[in-house]
């Protein structure tokens, strides 16, 4: 089952690059075909080098840069929610952690009664 679940994945990820390969490539035809770069065809995925040195790329027309990542990062940190089932979760494993240690504890009281 691992081995099928891995090469569909696998086999996903190759189609998904061949569909970027591939538009990619109706792109440059596009611009051969016209003669000259028309600003509506975007490319589907660009990575430039801008005048400061730093790294622009753009996936399917959207923009992409660090310091946007950056800024969700720092957003995605500062948000402090209450999530109810992870507050669930935690205690149920704090009681199942005491009951089991207790268990132990009281077994080896008796264990150590017998010998």
């Amino acid at each position: 089952m691992k081995r099928f679940i891995l090469k569909v994945i696998t086999l996903t990820f190759i189609l998904f690059f061949g569909v970027l390969i591939g538009m990619q490539y109706a792109n440059e035809g596009m611009v051969k075909m016209r003669g000259y770069q028309d600003p509506s065809f975007q490319e589907p995925v660009s990575i430039e080098e801008a005048a400061s040195g730093e790294v622009e790329a753009s996936f399917l027309g959207n923009n992409l840069s660090s310091h946007d990542l950056e800024a969700k990062q720092k957003q995605l940190e500062e948000v402090k929610t209450f999530n109810l089932f992870s507050q669930i979760g935690k205690s149920l494993a704090q009681f199942i952690t005491g009951f089991i240690q207790g268990i132990l504890s009281v077994l080896g009281g008796i264990l150590s009664l017998i010998t």
